[in-house]
């Protein structure tokens, strides 16, 4: 593969990509570039997301700028604002060393008075959401008389979203003569349409087009039901504090009730959805992008704009209805030649759906069992028991407190102190009980009254296995107050009653 300076790009644009260490180009990047640059067409570029289009087009877009020209020379339309704001950052990043290239981003969500006032300063390029930009240009606050560069990013996403009305408006005012170069995962009817309609025999570039995952993307299904989803994800994060993702859910609701439930039991969580302000989403991805936050539960819609290198995870709350959309959801991860995890949390009638993916998409899913509540712990105990013994004590506390401690904690053995330190540890944990959750899964399956919590398992011949007037809730009472077993439901109770229990029979 060729290197960024075989593309023919300026040594300021090369001083940048090395800083950034980028070392070799995509397949995308490595095709359209050259053309991009040398070429008076217009272009198609077809390539999954996560393989560097905005480079791709960014590159030669910032090349062909003329500075001294003050006319906007550029327009970049994109489906969301999250993707415009993501395009305008990666451009005003690449044009570090260039003579003063001006880059804006338009979008709806934020006040359109405070973006009239920048675009009456020269911006050579405008990043534009399809309905921003035609409430600008109404209020002619944008000049597209002079442009010479149209890109059309997502495009598949701008129609999916309903904007089909807003483009042909939006193209309607911009020169016949300028270059169009569309980017776009899929190449739909509709798509084609705009070809026909706004290109002129158009360069075509072809990458990854059969919908193909990345090749470093590990995939892996969970089958959970429905009321469990939430402490499998707690679990699977209670395993490796190092993991840093995405959870997709299908509605905006389900995000929000998703991200609230994280926040309440103490997690680095928070949620990304169509409800929320310009304002909100911005301080939530400025958050993630920080690493104060340790998972986002976002959209489909939403997480477009999501562009982080160092992401290890993809959790599917729920399967997504298109092939695309999986393809999309675990480009999130895996990037920068970095490897990266996808899991699917399905049900057992959902089982057809992950052989269709593996079909459809030419990749293989592995089955992973939900962490059991003992494993979590053994790994926390043995974490925190090695941060314990790697913490460094000398110089750094007052004689007086350590013999204060000493005094108070002077009637306990060593077995007993360790203990109560490390039970006060475990109380910290997120386990809401003991429970194995693959077990009852396998057991009970997953529907019928058991799984809605209104009755006991039910036996091969379909026959209600607890017979009588005694019925149990979750937490193993009956309904009259008698303990069904001597689980308390809290791992770190249960932990403690079994320490008590132990002591009294020594």
């Amino acid at each position: 593969m060729a290197s960024f300076k075989e593309l023919g790009l300026s040594d300021e644009i090369l001083k940048v990509l090395e800083e950034l260490g980028f070392e070799k180009p995509t397949d995308i990047q490595a095709e359209s570039i050259p053309l991009l640059l040398e070429k008076n067409q217009d272009l198609i570029g077809l390539a999954q997301t996560g393989t560097g289009k905005t480079a791709a087009f960014g590159l030669p877009l910032l090349e062909r700028i003329d500075p001294n020209n003050k006319a906007t020379q550029a327009l970049v339309l994109a489906p969301t604002r999250e993707l415009g704001q993501q395009i305008a950052e990666q451009l005003h990043t690449f044009s570090k060393y260039q003579k003063k290239v001006s880059v804006l981003a338009v979008y709806g969500g934020a006040a359109i008075v405070n973006q009239i006032k920048a675009l009456r300063k020269p911006q050579h390029v405008i990043i534009a959401t399809p309905g921003r930009l035609i409430d600008l240009i109404k209020r002619k606050a944008v000049k597209l008389d002079e442009l010479q560069y149209l890109v059309l990013d997502e495009a598949d996403e701008m129609l999916n979203m309903g904007f089909k009305e807003e483009i042909d408006k939006n193209l309607s005012y911009t020169p016949d003569d300028k270059l169009t170069w569309l980017f776009s995962a899929t190449m739909p009817d509709e798509i084609k349409g705009i070809v026909r309609k706004y290109m002129d025999q158009p360069l075509e570039v072809k990458v990854n087009t059969k919908n193909e995952v990345n090749a470093n993307i590990e995939h892996q299904y969970i089958v959970v039901r429905r009321r469990d989803k939430e402490e499998a994800l707690l679990r699977i994060l209670d395993s490796d504090p190092d993991i840093r993702g995405v959870v997709f859910c299908r509605t905006r609701l389900d995000t929000q009730d998703l991200a609230e439930f994280l926040m309440r039991r103490k997690y680095r969580a928070d949620a990304l959805h169509g409800d929320m302000s310009q304002a909100q989403r911005d301080k939530v991805m400025k958050r993630f992008k920080a690493k104060s936050l340790q998972v986002l539960i976002a959209t489909d819609v939403a997480a477009r704009g999501i562009d982080v290198n160092d992401l290890t995870h993809v959790f599917h709350f729920t399967l997504p209805d298109q092939n695309a959309y999986y393809t999309h959801r675990s480009g999130r991860t895996a990037r920068a030649g970095k490897k990266g995890i996808s899991i699917a949390f399905i049900g057992s009638s959902d089982q057809y759906k992950i052989k269709m993916l593996q079909k459809k998409l030419g990749i293989k899913f592995e089955a992973k069992e939900i962490p059991s509540a003992e494993d979590i712990v053994a790994k926390a105990v043995e974490k925190w028991c090695h941060e314990v013994l790697d913490t460094k004590t000398k110089g750094k506390l007052d004689d007086q407190l350590i013999e204060q401690a000493n005094i108070l904690f002077g009637n306990l053995s060593k077995e007993e102190l360790t203990a109560k330190v490390l039970l006060n540890e475990l109380q910290k944990l997120n386990i809401g009980s003991d429970r194995n959750l693959n077990d009852e899964f396998k057991q009970r399956g997953e529907g019928g009254r058991s799984d809605r919590g209104r009755g006991g398992r039910r036996d091969g011949g379909g026959k209600n296995k607890y017979k009588g007037k005694k019925k149990f809730d979750r937490s193993g009472r009956s309904s009259k107050g008698k303990k069904k077993n001597k689980s308390s439901g809290s791992f770190a109770k249960d932990a403690k009653n079994r320490y008590k229990r132990k002591k009294k029979k020594a």
